[in-house]
Order: C-alpha cells, then sequence, then structure tokens
C-alpha cells in the first residue's frame, strides 16, 4: 500500500494536506507525525478532520532527534512540515534547533526508506523586509532567525536532491501568511479584531500582506509536483500568495462582507499604537499575559510582504478562491470562529 508521511501534521497546514493528498487518490494512507498528536492542541475543527479519516494515522516523534520509526507501508511521498515559526513567541536558537536538525533527520529519514520525493513548505521571510515586490528571482536576505533558519533548510532538501540521480521531485514552497479553519494565526486575530471593534488603521490601509488560503495552498502544493512529473522536472521552488496579495484594507473589508458587519474603522498614528503596545507590554510580560498588542505584531503590520507568485503565474495556474470566497468558505466550515 502507497502512503505519505508528512512531518509536523498535526500542524495546521499538514492536517489540510492530508485530506488534499487522500482526495486526489494517489496515496492511499497519511502518517501525521508530530511532537503532538491533533487532539493535544486547541483546534477542534483540525481534530475533527484527522478523526473523521480512518486513512489518516498519528505517529509520536520529534524531528529534533534521529527518526527510527518506519511504516511497513511504500513510503511514496514525504512531506516536511514540521517547524517553530511563531513571530514573537521562542529564543532564535529554537527556530534553527527544530527548523535546520529537522530538516537534516528529515532527509536522512527519506535515503533510508527510499523515499524519492519530498515536499518542503518554506516561507517568504528567507527574502527579508521590502517595500519592493519580491519573485522567486529575488535574492533572499532574511534579518531575523526564522527566516535565517529556513533559508538554511532549503538548501539542506536541495543537498539531499543532489545527492543521488535516483530522486526524482523536491518541491519547495515559500508560503505568505497561511489562513483558514483552525487557523488560529494573524488572520483569525484580524477577523475578531474586526468584528469585535478592536482593529485600528495605522497609516497602513494599504499595507500588502502576501496570503492564501490553506485549501488553495494545498492544492497548488499538489499542482506543482504533479506539473513537475509530467515536464520531467526535479526541481520547483514557488511563492504562494494570491495574485495580488490584498491590502490591509482588503482584507478588513472582505472580513466585514463575509461577516455580514460594517465597520467604520478607526485610524490611529502608528507611534502612539506601538507606545501604547509596548505599555501594554511592561505590565502583561511579568504577569504572564497573553494579548494581541504584541509590538512585534504592530510593527508587522504596517511593514509590507508583497510577493508575486511568479511560477503560478507563468505556468499557468487557476486559483479557486478570492479573498472573499476563501473568507466565506472558512465560515461555512468553522462558523464559530466567525462569532
Amino acid at each position: 500500500m502507497s502512503c505519505a508521511v508528512i512531518f509536523g501534521g498535526s500542524g495546521f497546514i499538514g492536517v489540510f494536506f492530508a485530506k488534499q493528498i487522500l482526495a486526489s487518490g494517489r496515496i492511499e494512507k497519511v502518517y501525521l507525525y508530530d511532537r503532538e498528536q491533533v487532539a493535544d492542541k486547541p483546534f477542534p475543527y483540525r481534530t475533527k478532520l484527522v478523526r473523521e479519516d480512518a486513512r489518516i494515522i498519528e505517529i509520536k516523534g520529534d524531528v529534533r532527534q534521529s527518526i527510527t520509526w518506519q511504516p511497513e507501508d511504500t513510503v511514496d511521498l514525504t512531506v516536511n512540515f514540521a517547524a517553530i515559526h511563531r513571530e514573537p513567541g521562542h529564543e532564535d536558537f529554537e527556530y534553527y534547533e527544530t527548523n535546520l536538525l529537522g530538516a537534516e533527520n528529515v532527509c536522512a529519514w527519506a535515503e533510508r526508506v527510499d523515499c524519492n520525493e519530498i515536499i518542503f513548505t518554506s516561507s517568504i521571510s528567507p527574502y527579508g523586509p521590502s517595500e519592493q515586490q519580491k519573485t522567486e528571482q529575488s535574492l533572499p536576505v532574511p534579518v531575523t532567525a526564522y527566516g535565517g533558519s529556513k533559508l538554511v533548510s532549503e538548501k539542506i532538501h536541495q543537498i539531499w536532491l543532489a545527492a543521488d540521480r535516483a530522486r526524482r521531485h523536491l518541491v519547495i514552497v515559500r508560503p505568505g501568511v497561511v489562513f483558514g479553519p483552525g487557523e488560529g494565526g494573524n488572520v483569525s486575530r484580524l477577523i475578531k479584531a474586526v468584528i469585535k471593534r478592536y482593529f485600528f488603521y495605522m497609516g497602513n490601509r494599504d499595507t500588502r500582506k502576501a496570503g492564501t488560503y490553506v485549501k488553495e495552498l494545498c492544492n497548488a502544493i499538489e499542482w506543482t509536483l504533479q506539473r513537475q512529473k509530467e515536464k520531467g522536472e526535479h526541481f520547483t521552488l514557488f511563492n504562494m500568495s494570491m495574485n495580488p496579495g490584498p491590502s490591509i484594507q482588503e482584507y478588513v473589508e472582505a472580513v466585514c462582507k463575509v461577516a455580514g458587519v460594517q465597520r467604520k474603522v478607526p485610524a490611529i498614528p502608528y507611534p502612539v499604537m506601538l507606545g501604547c503596545a509596548y505599555a501594554i507590554e511592561v505590565i502583561a510580560r511579568p504577569l504572564g499575559i497573553k494579548h494581541p498588542f504584541s509590538p512585534v505584531r504592530i510593527r508587522k503590520l504596517v511593514r509590507s510582504n508583497d510577493i508575486h507568485p511568479g511560477y503560478l503565474v507563468d505556468n499557468g495556474y487557476t486559483y479557486r478562491y478570492t479573498l472573499e470566497s476563501a473568507f466565506a468558505d472558512w465560515k461555512v466550515d468553522c462558523p464559530t470562529e466567525w462569532n
């Protein structure tokens, strides 16, 4: 029986990609290899997706350690989604420890089980901050530990591919912010802030934020891998975002339309908002209080990450979702996240 193994599989993208490749009919079973099971995380929608399909099997393990587990099935596809990624939230060494050791151990495991296809999710963080649009040909200049660790991890996977001509396929995707049911990240926080009236513009209405719906991302990865096979190619690196990446105002307007609310979003000068964020942080951090006003997140909201999905556009990929239809689909699947 053919199977796929998704490292970091109990995470947001992993669960949806498991559903995607099973629906394609090419894979008969999917193993989710992760430190935690889906039910251990505070996202019941992910748990539902996994438990409703007996072809999805969870395996507990840590990619920072040598991977000794091996399924009895033939492994046709190895997927590496394992990563420390949330910013802020971790020390610099943690990004390198998990992302680099994970890349090395996953590639060594794929070699050991004789699997010749790997998919790896990187990030747009290796490009570094810039007001200029980035394409796949742009020079990466990471300025954070996360971005640097992802760039090195890409190279580790490319070394795996180059080490043996029998290795057939490597797909590396650099997605912008990925959103959807059970996400719990930046776009989820934006939705709640808009609906509950604590979102403010800070001179950033036109700031572009490369983003993609999780189902679109999974479809694009599968499409790219199949195209690579059809063309007899071995390596693809592509950016993943809507085209163009929506502005902050477009995100807000789409949220209002799908949620069925009218909001006149007030504007607060960026220096004032950042100062308030630092004041809140000074009080909240010693008390261990979590809040949505981190200074790091405030700075991110005024910084564009305008990423062009050139590979997909140039090769005729057909997008399934607009920003509005993606939000609408999300609300249908998980309406409680839109309350």
